[in-house]
Parts: structure tokens; C-alpha cells; sequence
């Protein structure tokens, strides 16, 4: 299986559901400290041009092992309210362990299933915050993706995505890693992708973004859309 590009020149993800489900509850219980240090203070950064308040209904797509949805649960107030969806049980599992330890399991509502069919009604959320996350569906299926989380946003609502961006489509790092994407697929499986652009193709207006470096160069975005009805 070799991953192949788009037209737009973006890798295809080719494993599947059940592969990527199988390698994050495997990866669950090491996840941190082999991505804590390389995402943690991006997923701050883009908390924070979120502007999460007190009161609102937020929801975490791949929240992994909890660090943003622990936040989420405490900026969004004893009035508020906290939901997180996550292919994996295992991520799911450390994420409960961790909420309880802050006392903040109560005030979350947990949920193992996949974001191309979120399973919430529409117009419920206030905002809905993904990071490191988007570029790991399928590049026909990112529409999809953010479609549903259309649906599922109130009017005006925001979306904050942190990812690796392919806008710097000459860094011989992401050369380096698109390479080894293509060489393998099923574990290297998120690729760089063109977020504010997807954002924008369906029909989010784009309210905030910036660059962020991720080791020392310009590989990442963050992106904030709000979701405006006709």
C-alpha cells in the first residue's frame, strides 16, 4: 500500500478505520510522550484563539488522551458543559482516568465513535476545537468532516483547528515526512494539509490564523473559522 496525492497535491490517508482505531488504543498508553512534547503548547495556543467562556456547550474532535478537553471543562465553568468523540476506546479510557483525577468527569460527556457521523443534533455546540486531528481523515472525507461539524455548530459558532500545514510545500522536513508517509502509511498517518483552505471550501469564515513552527520551522497552522447561516 502505497499512499498516493491528490490533485491538489495533498497525501491521501490510506489505513483504515479499524487500523487507526487499533494503533491509538495501542499507542494510548505511550501517546504522551511521544507527541506530548512536539503538541502541547500548539493545542494551548490555539485554546486560546478560541476564546472558549464561561457557559458554553464545547466539544474536542480526537481529544486522544485529555489534555484540551481537561481545559475545555474548566474555562467553560460550572454553567457549561464539555464533549469529546474519539476513535479510540483506549484514548478514551486514559482520558476518563485523568478527568476524574481533576474532578472533572462530571462535567465532561465522553464518546468513542467517528466524526464523519457525529452522533449530536444540530445547532448544539458553541464551539468545536480539533487539534492534530483533521489531517488524519482522508482527503475526500475532510468535507465530510467539517460538514458535520457545520451541522453541529450553532449560528456563529466557532471552530478552532490546530495542524500540519502544507502550505511551505518546499521544508525538506516536510519532504521528509510526506516520504515517510508514503513509505508507510499505516504508521505514519496524518500528513500535512491545507487547513484554512478546507475550512474555507465549506463555507467557514475564516476569523483568525497564523503559523506556528513546529521543530524550529514553519509547519503547523492554526486556524479559526466561524460558522456564519444565511
Amino acid at each position: 500500500m502505497v499512499a498516493k496525492e491528490s490533485s491538489e497535491g495533498v497525501l491521501r490517508v490510506l489505513r483504515t478505520k479499524e487500523q487507526a482505531k487499533d494503533s491509538y488504543d495501542k499507542l494510548s498508553k505511550f501517546y504522551d510522550f511521544l507527541a506530548g512534547p512536539f503538541e502541547g503548547k500548539y493545542r494551548g495556543r490555539a485554546l486560546e484563539r478560541l476564546n472558549i467562556k464561561k457557559g458554553e456547550v464545547v466539544l474536542e474532535i480526537g481529544f486522544g488522551t485529555g489534555h484540551c478537553l481537561e481545559e475545555i471543562a474548566k474555562r467553560v465553568g460550572e454553567e457549561g458543559k464539555a464533549y469529546g468523540i474519539d476513535l479510540s476506546s483506549g484514548m478514551l479510557e486514559i482520558t476518563k482516568k485523568k478527568l476524574k483525577k481533576a474532578s472533572l468527569l462530571e462535567k465532561v460527556e465522553l464518546q468513542c465513535g467517528d466524526a464523519a457521523k457525529l452522533p449530536y443534533e444540530e445547532k448544539k455546540f458553541d464551539a468545536v476545537f480539533m487539534s492534530f486531528t483533521l489531517e488524519l481523515f482522508d482527503t475526500p472525507e475532510m468535507p465530510k468532516v467539517l460538514n458535520e461539524i457545520k451541522r453541529v455548530l450553532k449560528p456563529n459558532g466557532r471552530l478552532g483547528v490546530v495542524s500540519m500545514s502544507k502550505e511551505n510545500g518546499k521544508s525538506k522536513l516536510l519532504g521528509l515526512y510526506e516520504w515517510a508517509h508514503k513509505k508507510f502509511p499505516k504508521y505514519v498517518d496524518c500528513r500535512p494539509i491545507y487547513a484554512e483552505q478546507s475550512i474555507k471550501n465549506v463555507g467557514f469564515e475564516i476569523k483568525h490564523k497564523e503559523k506556528i513552527k513546529l521543530v524550529g520551522l514553519s509547519l503547523g497552522e492554526v486556524v479559526v473559522g466561524i460558522n456564519r447561516f444565511k
